[in-house]
């Protein structure tokens, strides 16, 4: 029976995917930055997803593209380890396009 919505892929791929807010997977690098002139240490997808979510939207805005690759990297890295190279990447390209 076809699933006309969708609803039954969204949620067995809910059900499948990890928190990348908790992920403990160390990403391929530390990344030390400034943030309001106070230093923040990101080494983990959890770190890096959380710090990510914790700006508003508007501060986001300029780098909306960049923001949603990074966003998309870490919870694949959270779902499978072997994918931190590319979350490194995404955060990194992020990071660097938006001066941090």
């Amino acid at each position: 029976m076809r699933d006309p919505g969708g609803d039954v892929g969204r949620i067995f791929r809910k059900v499948l995917m990890n928190d990348p807010a908790s992920s403990e997977t160390r990403l391929r690098t530390t990344f030390n930055i400034k943030v309001n002139g106070k230093p923040l240490v990101i080494s983990t997808v959890g770190q890096a997803h959380q710090f990510l979510s914790s700006l508003n939207a508007v501060e986001w805005m300029e780098f909306k593209s960049l923001h949603d690759q990074a966003m998309a990297a870490l919870q694949d890295a959270a779902d499978h380890a072997i994918m931190t190279v590319q979350a490194t990447n995404a955060v990194r390209t992020l990071f660097v396009s938006a001066k941090l």
